[in-house]
Parts: C-alpha cells; sequence; structure tokens
C-alpha cells in the first residue's frame, strides 16, 4: 500500500503545484517530435454536455454515446466519444492554451490528471432530471462532486495550500443548458413547458447554475469561462420538424431568457464572489457570424449534418458505421445536434482571443493571463 502510494505521489507531484506565471508543457508528438512551450495555464477543468463530452458516457448504460465509427472519423484516436468528426472546442481551447488534450474523467488517473480533467457528460444538464430519456448520463451537480473527488485525491498527496494556489490559477470551461432545452422542456414527456414560460424557466435554470458555479468557486476555481446557448433553433434536428427547411425562431426566441440571465449572472457572481474573473464566450454571436458568413469561412452545407438520416439529415442522427460526407470540412454540422470538427476549431478560436463580439468582457486567452 506505501510503495502504491509513493508511486502515486511521485506521478501527482507534478501536478499543477508550479506556482510561476507559466508553465511548461510538453508537446504532442507530431513528425518532428515533441516540443517544450508555456503554457498559459496550469490546467483545464471542463463541465459540460454532448458539445464537449470526449468519453464520459462510454461505460455508461446510455443512450448517449459517441464511441463508434465514423464519430472520430477524422481524430487521431478515432471514435473517444467525442461528438464529432474530430476535434471538439475544448480541444482546441486546450492546445491554445499549451496544454495536451484533456482526459475525460472516466479515464483519467495519475499522470494524466496534471493537466486537468474532462467531466462533460452526453444529454447532462443544470437540472438533474434533464436528459432521462438517455438513461445513463452525469448532470453537472455529480460532476462537480467528481470534480471535488479529483481535488481530494490530489491535496491528499500534495497538500492544500500548492492545490489551492494551482487550481486558483486554472481555466475552468463550462458550457450547460442545451439539453435542459432540447432534452427537458421541448421534449413531449417533460412537464416544465406547461409549468414555466420562457423567462421563469430559464430564472429556474439560472437560479440553479448560480449556485452550481458558487460550489465550484468555493472548492477553489476562481477563473470561469462560461460558454452561453447557441442558435439551437438552426440545428438539423430542428429543422428537420418543418418542411421549409429554415430555422426554427420560436426555438431561437425561447433560449434567449437564458443567455441574458448567464450573462447577469456572471455580473452578479463577480461582484460578490473575491477575486473571481469570468469570460461569456458568446456562442449565439459566434453562430450568427458563421450563418451570415458562411462562404467566407469555407462552409457550403449550412442547414444539414454530414451524418444522419431523413430531411436535413436530422430526422434520425448519425447510426454506428454510417458513410458520412466526404467533404466534411464544408458542413458547418456534424450530426443532428452537433457541429463538425472545422466550426470546433474555429469556435475555440474565438473563444481564445475573439473579441467582445465573442468573449466578454475578456476572452480566454486573456482570463488565463491575468
Amino acid at each position: 500500500m506505501a510503495e502504491k502510494q509513493l508511486k502515486l505521489c511521485g506521478l501527482l507531484v507534478m501536478l499543477l503545484v508550479c506556482n510561476m506565471n507559466a508553465y511548461l508543457v510538453r508537446g504532442q508528438e507530431d513528425g518532428a517530435g515533441s516540443t517544450e512551450r508555456k503554457a498559459l495555464a496550469p490546467a483545464l477543468f471542463i463541465f459540460g454536455d454532448s458539445l464537449i463530452d470526449n468519453g464520459n458516457n462510454n461505460n455508461l448504460a446510455s443512450l448517449a454515446k459517441a464511441n463508434y465509427f465514423p464519430y472520430g472519423i477524422d481524430f487521431n484516436g478515432g471514435s473517444t466519444g467525442r461528438f464529432s468528426n474530430g476535434y471538439t472546442m475544448v480541444d482546441t481551447i486546450a492546445e491554445l492554451l499549451g496544454l495536451p488534450l484533456i482526459p475525460p474523467y472516466s479515464e483519467a488517473s495519475g499522470d494524466q490528471i496534471r493537466y486537468g480533467v474532462n467531466y462533460a457528460s452526453a444529454a447532462a444538464g443544470i437540472l438533474d432530471d434533464t436528459g432521462r430519456n438517455f438513461v445513463g448520463r452525469i448532470p453537472f451537480n455529480q460532476q462537480i462532486k467528481n470534480f471535488e473527488s479529483t481535488l481530494d485525491q490530489i491535496t491528499g498527496i500534495l497538500g492544500a495550500p500548492d492545490v489551492s494556489q494551482s487550481v486558483a490559477k486554472s481555466i475552468f470551461f463550462i458550457g450547460m443548458g442545451s439539453n435542459d432545452y432540447l432534452n427537458n422542456y421541448l421534449m413531449p414527456n417533460y412537464n416544465t413547458k406547461y409549468q414555466y414560460n420562457a423567462q421563469q424557466y430559464a430564472d429556474l435554470l439560472s437560479e440553479q447554475y448560480s449556485q452550481q458555479v458558487t460550489r465550484l468557486y468555493n472548492l477553489g476555481a476562481r477563473r470561469f469561462a462560461i460558454a452561453g446557448l447557441g442558435l439551437m433553433g438552426c440545428i438539423p434536428s430542428i429543422l428537420a420538424q418543418s418542411s421549409n427547411g429554415i430555422c426554427s425562431e420560436e426555438v431561437n426566441q425561447l433560449v434567449l431568457p437564458f443567455n441574458t440571465n448567464t450573462k447577469a449572472m456572471i455580473n452578479n457572481l463577480s461582484a460578490n464572489l473575491p477575486g473571481s474573473r469570468f469570460s461569456y464566450v458568446d456562442t449565439r454571436n459566434m453562430f450568427q457570424d458563421l450563418l451570415a458568413n458562411a462562404g467566407t469561412y469555407g462552409f457550403s452545407a449550412v442547414n444539414r449534418g454530414c451524418c444522419g438520416i431523413g430531411r436535413n439529415r436530422g430526422q434520425i442522427t448519425c447510426l454506428p458505421f454510417q458513410t458520412p460526407c466526404p467533404d466534411r470540412k464544408q458542413y458547418i454540422f456534424w450530426d443532428a445536434f452537433h457541429p463538425t470538427e472545422a466550426v470546433n476549431i474555429l469556435f475555440g478560436q474565438k473563444a481564445f482571443n475573439g473579441n467582445t463580439e465573442f468573449a466578454y468582457p475578456i476572452n480566454i486567452q486573456q482570463l488565463a493571463s491575468l
């Protein structure tokens, strides 16, 4: 037992202990071998849903999984559980921070966790009841508990002062809320739409959301990047529900109060949580800009999935071993719900170093440099 603990200590001693302003990270292997570069933050901790899940649902009894071909067709590791043909948005952000790709909580251990952990889970929501149609998923509340378990493991070995200092300099990326609409409010077997109007539901979510972010703050988090909801009325799954193939303004308007509330939540928490700093990642503005300038960005297919079945390739999402479109870099959407790698990379770049139209009041690069 003592020998195992000593070995684990050796692996974890490198975790987030450095209290310098810049951190040396071993670069990922490429054709020329690995290189050292400075990281802007000691670690990246990720909380969210299928937009940024990278495998946490793989071993769950869940209908929300992506660990099969053709998911990951353009990813070096193949079908890892990412709901994309390749990178997710946070993969890009991790690389831009100078960090390696962050492992999923379900697989992370020892030396793997020294640059952060991804706790995101497909079908997860702010509300625990969200996503129950998919059976297994890890709601935001449980994701926070999983982070707490990670902290306990590290603190028991390294001691609270070192861990506390490093966690305070780490980036906490949170992208929640999509499923609280798609797989709760808009689902026929949920009563929430009859209990709350759009504003009341957004208020319910925001109250819970604020408590959850505060819990992370109380666990030592200080630098938060919180993503708003995109134009959910424009995803292939929603487009496929009408014959005209145009965005559902009703759905886009439905989620608008949530984004407004999230911005207000950030302002309130900034004023009331000493030492906290926030970046609001405006996914809605990113999507509006992308759809208005699709050709400029190199996209020609804007209203259908690259892999899916039916109208807009969005009535049934990407099935195992289905043949996807060959020109994936020209598609905005990979399947019925999720963007392609090309869009994820673009949005990750805008979140990292974009102007205040896309990241407010500061971007993630500025957040990490504080």
